[in-house]
C-alpha cells in the first residue's frame, strides 16, 4: 500500500458541498491499495503511520507521533498514488481493483483507529474536495513494497 502523509493543523474533506470528514491537528493520509496488497500490508502501513515521528517535541525537533500529540487522522482514498507516468497520460493498472481497494481502504482506517487515533475519512471513489493546512510543510511518502 502507498500513502502520502501531510502533517496538518486542520483539514477537511467535502463531497457535494457537505463535510464528510474533518480534523484539527494530526495527519492527512492519502492512501492507495496496490494490486498485490493484502491485510498484512494494510496493518504494516497503519502501524507506520501512527508511529511516524513527524511532530515537534519541546526542543522543536520532529520526535513525536500522532499518538504522542493525541492527534487525529483524516484518511482519504487516492488511487492516483498508483500512477504510472512513463508517458504524458498516467496509467493506473498497478492499483488494486476497486472492490479490493475499497476493502483495504476501510480496513486501513479501522486499523489506524485500533491504535487509538481518532479517524475521519472521505468516501472511496467519490469526487472529493480536500482542504488542509500543511504544517511545516511536512509531507512524507510511505510504501509497503
Amino acid at each position: 500500500m502507498r500513502a502520502l502523509i501531510q502533517r496538518t493543523t486542520g483539514a477537511r474533506v467535502e463531497i457535494d458541498g457537505r463535510i464528510a470528514g474533518e480534523i484539527a491537528a494530526g495527519l492527512v493520509v492519502f492512501v492507495c491499495a496496490m494490486r498485490d496488497d493484502d491485510d498484512a500490508h494494510s496493518a504494516l502501513l497503519a502501524r507506520k503511520v501512527v508511529n511516524l515521528r513527524i511532530f515537534r517535541d519541546e526542543q522543536g525537533r520532529m520526535n513525536r507521533s500522532v499518538l504522542d500529540i493525541v492527534g487525529a487522522a483524516l484518511v482519504v482514498s487516492q488511487f492516483t498514488l498508483a500512477a504510472e507516468t512513463r508517458g504524458n497520460r498516467p496509467g493506473f493498472s498497478t492499483a488494486a481493483a476497486p472492490d479490493e481497494g475499497r476493502r483495504l481502504y476501510k480496513l486501513f482506517s479501522r486499523q489506524v483507529a485500533e491504535h487509538g487515533v481518532a479517524v475521519a475519512s472521505g468516501e472511496f471513489g467519490a469526487d472529493m474536495a480536500v482542504s488542509l493546512v500543511n504544517d511545516g510543510p511536512v509531507t512524507i511518502w510511505l510504501d509497503t513494497s
